[in-house]
């Protein structure tokens, strides 16, 4: 079984801040940093790490940052399924607040330019049994072939919606696994509870859904609609950033390790917590052997 993750990868510039500015308002950062950044790169690596067989499709531009970014990927992936367009690589400003809660703005023109299913050899490479991993990045017209196409190969499809366009309404009926925070739920169903806002996306047409809460954990509903809340434990927040993104690797990587989709979600929800109590986005993401211990406690505390 292979992960196809497919989406987006780009250079991240963090700021921290004990506060965000106000409209036209100037703040000195106490400090900044340059890291690898993008939905799509940071959940192919934490798949990656929680052991899976990952293959990433993403497009970087023909610019030293496209070059910077292929050598800071092969440190846990394979690059060859890069596409180099002829663009600038994306890019994205990350402010971190005292709370550790952060903005983020991103320039995306590789992202939107980029057809998986014309520039690269996505068509041919999946095959039944595999997992499909997307987001929110690429053109929706795209998201939604690229979804039916795995879906027709037997591909097992994962979807988070995330960034989400406005007005996008994305066709749920060929993503297996749908992915989302209260927010991003709240907005594609209008139900502003958690456990309806899961239920309400399966009725859309997800075979099961995951809602995530930030502190709180998350829900996970079935296809038949039941509800499995998961508690996050208690940890001391730095950065948020990347969270979501090592929540929805994780869950990938488990799954295709053989564990169900509730057990899935105790380990990533631990996953993420781990990422909050460090800064960056996918440098705080567990490494290998973090997600291998994870992995073995949380199965043998619910054996």
């Amino acid at each position: 079984m292979r992960v196809h993750v497919v989406g987006n990868v780009c250079v991240d510039t963090t700021f921290r801040l004990d506060r965000f500015p106000q409209p036209g308002e100037t703040l000195n950062a106490s400090g900044h940093a340059d890291g690898l950044g993008g939905k799509g790169a940071n959940q192919a690596v934490a798949a990656g790490r929680s052991g899976a067989d990952v293959r990433f499709l993403a497009a970087i531009g023909n610019d030293a940052a496209g070059a910077w970014i292929g050598e800071q990927l092969s440190r846990d992936l394979d690059v060859g399924h890069l596409t180099t367009l002829p663009l600038p690589s994306d890019r994205s400003t990350v402010m971190v607040d005292a709370r550790g809660e952060n903005l983020i703005v991103t320039s995306a023109s590789c992202a939107a330019a980029f057809d998986p299913l014309a520039d690269s050899d996505f068509l041919s490479s999946v095959e039944p049994g595999d997992i499909v991993v997307m987001q929110g990045n690429l053109d929706p017209a795209v998201t939604t072939a690229c979804l039916r196409t795995a879906r027709g190969a037997g591909a097992m499809t994962i979807f988070n919606p995330s960034p989400l366009a406005v007005g996008y309404a994305p066709d749920l009926s060929d993503v297996s696994v749908a992915i989302a925070n209260l927010g991003e739920a709240t907005l594609l169903t209008e139900a502003a509870e958690p456990a309806e806002a899961a239920r309400a996306l399966i009725r859309q047409g997800a075979g099961a859904a995951i809602v995530t809460l930030g502190a709180l954990g998350c829900l996970v509903a079935d296809g038949e609609g039941h509800i499995e809340s998961i508690a996050a434990p208690k940890v001391a927040v730095i950065d948020t950033s990347g969270a979501g993104d090592v929540f929805c690797g994780c869950l990938t990587g488990c799954l295709a390790a053989g564990i169900d989709l509730a057990g899935a979600a105790r380990i990533a929800v631990r996953a993420a917590a781990i990422s909050v109590g460090r800064t960056g986005t996918l440098q705080s993401c567990p490494d290998r052997r973090e997600m291998k211990t994870l992995m073995e406690t949380t199965e043998a505390e619910t054996a």
